[in-house]
């Protein structure tokens, strides 16, 4: 007796086909659509070149902050200091700035700063033994906000060296579009480290063992997997992310100061869930989680040009973010009875 056929949707393209397609690239489908149905409500404003430029700008530093995220997340781990260390690798290169320490140095400030913490985070988690990574960030956001008050006395410290706000305020106009509706070197900044990301993820036997990690810690450690070693290296390269994004941040405002990235944590996360990663680890793309950053940024962005009240947005935003968890919670239950 032959095996039926999988049933068709349409247009010839087989239930398990379209349903691949859609896992893949559904993400991607849902930021054109968006852009498409702002571009219908308000086209003289949203497709403007300025406009678009500005969404892009804007939200490299929650790109930057989602893809440190979503390593962590991969391994069913999360880490609420990123904000906290943004600021404080903000607020660090600044003072370094204004005190006239070479600007290539400054520029590795930030990095730094995360690296530091990340590491931190990573030994209090396999060294300490602390029984969820929630506790150990928890606390590490706290020290690092408190050490930015005290650096910093509270107060803003503006005035970076011109390299240094280069990152952050640059446009690549290529002829095409005049400032400020180029292509912002922070894009760029975020391209080439969504790429490096990507290839570390995907192409080298320590991005596999992170994926392992998040399907199965125990089946990853008796396979031969260094899980401690693993995750310190996680929470490092999330570190690094907030203290680059810091730097693009600096640099855009020309200044490091300590309330920056407040709740922020909480952007990257709902980035991350919204572009297909699992709560539950072992799942999600680099490229879904810079449509995440999209999908965010572009809801605000038109909810801003159609005048929604900021307090109605917060709630627009925080059902999306529930609605993209429910998403996940469906996703392992499909796959738990498959």
């Amino acid at each position: 007796m032959s095996d039926t056929p999988a049933a068709k949707p349409g247009f010839g393209i087989s239930r398990p086909v379209l349903s691949k397609f859609l896992e893949g690239y559904g993400i991607i489908l849902v930021v054109v659509v968006m852009m498409l149905v702002l571009a219908l409500i308000k086209p003289e404003v949203f497709l403007t070149a300025q406009n678009l430029t500005n969404i892009l700008k804007q939200n490299a530093t929650l790109a930057l902050l989602a893809l440190g995220m979503y390593v962590v997340i991969v391994t069913a781990g999360i880490d609420l200091s990123v904000g906290s260390v943004m600021a404080l690798g903000m607020v660090a290169l600044a003072i370094a700035s204004k005190a006239g320490v070479p600007w290539p140095l400054v520029l590795l400030i930030g990095p730094a700063i995360g690296l530091a913490v990340g590491w931190v985070n990573g030994v209090g988690l396999t060294v300490l033994k602390l029984p969820h990574p929630f506790i150990m960030t928890l606390g590490t956001l706290n020290v690092a906000r408190g050490l930015t008050y005290l650096i910093s006395n509270g107060a803003p410290i503006s005035g970076l060296q011109p390299e240094v706000r280069y990152l952050g305020q640059a446009y690549y106009d290529f002829g095409i579009f005049p400032p400020p509706a180029g292509l912002p070197a922070s894009l760029i900044v975020v391209a080439v480290s969504a790429v490096v990301l990507w290839f570390f993820l995907e192409k080298t036997n320590m991005g596999r063992h992170i994926f392992a990690i998040g399907g199965n810690p125990q089946a990853a450690r008796v396979s031969g997997i260094n899980v401690d070693r693993t995750l310190v290296v996680v929470y490092m390269i999330s570190g690094f992310f907030a203290g680059l994004s810091g730097l693009l941040l600096a640099g855009r405002t020309d200044s490091g100061f300590p309330n920056a990235g407040l709740g922020i944590e909480l952007d990257a996360i709902a980035a991350v869930i919204i572009g297909g990663a699992s709560f539950f680890g072992g799942r999600g793309t680099v490229i879904g989680v810079l449509a995440g950053v999209l999908i965010m940024g572009i809801l605000r962005n038109g909810l801003n040009i159609n005048n929604v009240s900021a307090f109605w947005q917060q709630i627009l935003i925080g059902l999306v973010i529930i609605f993209a968890v429910y998403i996940d919670v469906l996703r392992r239950r499909a796959a738990v009875r498959r």
